[in-house]
C-alpha cells in the first residue's frame, strides 16, 4: 500500500494517539488534514495546561489526561507511543474488540518508498544511526532521519521517493510488534537492558532480532561478531550478511587492524579507509559505531565522504560531550549512558587517569556487578544519586578490587548536590563526567532532560 491509499482510508476514522510528545504534534496535524477524528491522550494529569496540549486542541484534536487516559476510547485505531509495550493489558483489550493498535513506525515501514536503513542495539545505536545519515548526506543523498532518535517520519512519508534514504533508530519496544524489516539492518551489540519492562532477557533479545527476521534474500544485515549474542544471530539471517569488528579482520565488512580501518567486500577486495586517529569522536566504542555505519552503507558512499565526516563530526549531544572546563577541571555530559555496558565501553574505557563520575537513576533491573569491577579500577570518586544508588554501591563494594575509600563513594539527593560534590572533590587536571548507567525516569522525563539540567548547573558554576 502507498501513502495516498492509506490516507484515503483514514478519512472519517477515529484515531487515538496514546502518549503526547513533541513527535506526535506533526502526526496529529497529518491525520486531521486527511479527515480523521483525533484524540490525543496522556497519563500526565497536569498535561492539559501544557503548551503542546493547547496547540493540539487548537488544531482540532480532542485531548484526554490522567491515569484513565486509555479507558473508554471510542476509536478505530490507536497509535501507541514508542515507549509503550504493545502487550499493555488495556491495549490487548482494545485489540480483542477489533480496534487496530499500531505505532507510527509500523505504519511508516509499510508506506515508506525510500531505501530503509534501521539500527538497533543496547549501546551505540544513536551515534551509529547519526553516522549513517551523515555519510549519506556527505555523498549528496536526500536523507530522512528519525525513529527512536526523536523525530516521527510518518508525517514526511508523502514527500519521500525511491531515490531517498530513511535512516531510523529502533528500540526493543518498537521492534517487538514489527512484522516488516528494513532493506538494511544493523545490530550494534546486546547486553541486559530494559529488564524492568521485558519479561526476561530472552524477550528482549527476540525483540531485537525482529529488525532482520522479516528481511528477504535481497536485504543486508550487519552484525557484531565480538558480541556473543549478536554473533549468535548469524544463523537467522536470510539476506546478505556482513560483520564489523574492532578486534579482528572480517571476511565481509569493516574492521580495524593496527589502528587502521579497512573494508573487505565480497569480491575479495580490501580497501583502506582511514587511520583511527582521523576520527574526531573519542572512545573505542565509537570506533565500533563507525565500523558498523560504514558496513551498512558501503555501496552508497565513497571513502572520501567517510573521511570527511570522521575528521569533522564531534558527536551527538549528551554523548561524552565536553560541557565546560573550569579551573583546570573538565566536565563531560554522558547522560545517554543508560546502561552499565555503555559506561564500561564508553567513558570508563576512554580516560587513562582515574576520574570522578556521577551515576545512578531509575531501576531497569540490570545487574551492576561488571561495572562495579571497572569503577574500582577507573574511578577515584563515585557520586551516587537516584533509585539505583544503593545497588551500584553494593556492586562496587562487592568487587574484589575494592578497597576502603578507593573509590570514595558519596551519596547525594539531587543533581545540584552531585555537581557541587564533584566540584569540591576535583583538583586541576581532573575529569568529571555524568554517566548514570541507568535510565532517568525516577527524576527526569528522559535522558535529554537529565543532560540539559546537568549542563545548566555546570554553566552556573
Amino acid at each position: 500500500m502507498n501513502s495516498q491509499s492509506f490516507f484515503n482510508q483514514i478519512k472519517g476514522k477515529r484515531v487515538a494517539f496514546a502518549g503526547i510528545g513533541v513527535s506526535n504534534q506533526p502526526l496529529v496535524a497529518q491525520f486531521l488534514k486527511h479527515g480523521a477524528s483525533v484524540i490525543a491522550c496522556d497519563k500526565n494529569e497536569n498535561g492539559k495546561n501544557d503548551a503542546l496540549a493547547i496547540e493540539l486542541s487548537e488544531m482540532g484534536a480532542s485531548v484526554k489526561f490522567g491515569a484513565d487516559y486509555l479507558d473508554n476510547l471510542d476509536v478505530d485505531i490507536i497509535f501507541r507511543t514508542p515507549g509503550m509495550m504493545f502487550t499493555e493489558p488495556k491495549l490487548l483489550e482494545y485489540i480483542k474488540k477489533g480496534v487496530a493498535v499500531t505505532s507510527e513506525m509500523e505504519v511508516f515501514f509499510d508506506l515508506c518508498p525510500a531505501k530503509l536503513i534501521a539500527v538497533t542495539g543496547s549501546d551505540g545505536k544513536t551515534t551509529t544511526t547519526t553516522l549513517i545519515s551523515l555519510f549519506l548526506k556527505e555523498e549528496g543523498k536526500r536523507v530522512f532521519l528519525g525513529g527512536n532518535i526523536g523525530k516521527a517520519l510518518l508525517p514526511e512519508v508523502e514527500t519521500m521517493t525511491e531515490n531517498d534514504f530513511a535512516v531510523v533508530e529502533l528500540s526493543s519496544f518498537q521492534l517487538m510488534s514489527m512484522r516488516k524489516s528494513p532493506d538494511i539492518s544493523v545490530v550494534t551489540n546486546l547486553a541486559p537492558n530494559h529488564l524492568d519492562k521485558h519479561t526476561d532477557m530472552d524477550e528482549y533479545i527476540d525483540a531485537k532480532k525482529n529488525i532482520f527476521m522479516h528481511q528477504n534474500a535481497f536485504s543486508r544485515t550487519v552484525l557484531n561478531p565480538d558480541n556473543v549474542t549478536t554473533n549468535g544471530f548469524s544463523s537467522f539471517v536470510r539476506g546478505d550478511l556482513y560483520y564489523f569488528s574492532r578486534h579482528h579482520e572480517v571476511n565481509y565488512g569493516a574492521y580495524m587492524k593496527d589502528d587502521k580501518l579497512y573494508f573487505s567486500d565480497k569480491k575479495g577486495n580490501t580497501v583502506f579507509i582511514c587511520e583511527k586517529g582521523d576520527i574526531k569522536l573519542p572512545g573505542n566504542h565509537n570506533i565500533e559505531n563507525y565500523l558498523a555505519a560504514i558496513t551498512a552503507v558501503w555501496d552508497f558512499i565513497s571513502v572520501k565522504s567517510i573521511v570527511r565526516v570522521a575528521k569533522t563530526f564531534g558527536g551527538v549531544e549528551h554523548r561524552m560531550e565536553l560541557v565546560r572546563e573550569i579551573n583546570g577541571v573538565k566536565y563531560y555530559n554522558d547522560s545517554i549512558a543508560t546502561s552499565p555496558t555503555r559506561v564500561i565501553n564508553g567513558t570508563l574505557s576512554y580516560y587513562d587517569q582515574k576520574i570522578i563520575i556521577i551515576a545512578g537513576g531509575s531501576d531497569k533491573d540490570i545487574p551492576f556487578d561488571e561495572m562495579g569491577d571497572v569503577i574500582c579500577k577507573k574511578v577515584k570518586t563515585l557520586i551516587l544519586t537516584g533509585a539505583t544508588a544503593s545497588k551500584i554501591e553494593k556492586a562496587v563494594k562487592a568487587s574484589l578490587s575494592y578497597k576502603e575509600n578507593n573509590p570514595v563513594i558519596i551519596n547525594v539527593s539531587s543533581m545540584e548536590e552531585a555537581v557541587a560534590t564533584a566540584k569540591s572533590a576535583a583538583v586541576p587536571g581532573d575529569i568529571v563526567s555524568l554517566c548514570p548507567a541507568c535510565a532517568s525516569f525516577d527524576m527526569y522525563k528522559n535522558f535529554e532532560a537529565r543532560g540539559i539540567h546537568y549542563k545548566e548547573i555546570i554553566a552556573k558554576l
